[in-house]
């Protein structure tokens, strides 16, 4: 069993998916024991909200569907107003294997150095997932990949992994309004992490299929407007570090002047 600190939050967006969430609350119970799992309901046309609830979860509902970056930041709010000190962020569909709870935490909180973002790789390692990725899928992560290595020179395998552990320094930060991309909070925030010196970390992830529902990128048409829409940000997120830096540079040499 993996032992989590009490101060440690399991979060977990969803939206219409009363099918898997009750077996993905009582994996994670089964693996962790009495650990705070807060399922952020959005706007579910559906019984998700009354069946994470009858599993034990702390459930948080959005009147009106409001998106998946919106329920991260929700539940970015919620950690910060109860004090909490990490977050697991999983998915409801049971994409998401337990067994990677441990592994996450663990360099999450020990080391010389814990990270403030960890994140889940279905690409490294000797870890079997049996999770299928799309050509179109393979192609945006490719290009992401490219990105992320040519703006900050590092490499990372699977930036739109949503299996991430952060620091509260982390999600503190996320939680303040324009802080998150709360459209597509993809390459686009790990690039922009990396470049204001926040420590990041891929570790080896199991994942599966997803057990019920639709992905949120499904269809030809969303994977170019996300592909398009993360690439975008991506630009505008290394203009506003460079205009940042720039501005810095020319406030030091005036007062050093002065």
């Amino acid at each position: 069993m993996t032992c989590l600190d009490k101060k440690t939050l399991i979060l977990i967006p969803a939206f219409n998916e009363e099918a898997s969430i009750p077996n993905v609350i009582r994996s994670i119970k089964n693996e962790c024991g009495d650990v705070d799992i807060l399922v952020i309901n959005d706007g579910s046309r559906d019984s998700t909200a009354e069946a994470a609830t009858k599993a034990g979860a702390i459930v948080v509902s959005h009147i009106f569907n409001m998106g998946y970056g919106v329920s991260l930041q929700t539940g970015y709010k919620y950690a910060v107003d109860h004090h909490y000190e990490f977050i697991i962020q999983m998915d409801a569909d049971g994409q998401h294997d337990v067994c990677n709870i441990g592994t996450i935490y663990n360099k999450l909180t020990h080391g010389k150095h814990p990270y403030d973002i960890v994140i889940g790789s279905r690409f490294i390692g000797e870890r079997q997932s049996s999770m299928k990725v799309g050509i179109a899928k393979k192609v945006a992560i490719g290009f992401f990949n490219m990105a992320i290595r040519l703006v900050t020179r590092k490499q990372f395998t699977d930036p739109t992994s949503g299996l991430q552990g952060l620091s509260r320094r982390v999600f503190t930060a996320y939680s303040l309004f324009d802080n998150f991309d709360t459209n597509y909070p993809d390459a686009n925030i790990i690039t922009k992490m990396l470049l204001n010196g926040y420590w990041l970390r891929e570790v080896p992830a199991v994942m599966h299929e997803r057990e019920s529902g639709v992905s949120m990128h499904s269809g030809l048409r969303k994977n170019i407007a996300y592909m398009f829409t993360v690439t975008l940000n991506i630009l505008v997120v290394v203009m506003q570090f460079h205009l940042i830096k720039k501005g810095h540079k020319d406030i030091t040499e005036e007062l050093d002047l002065t």
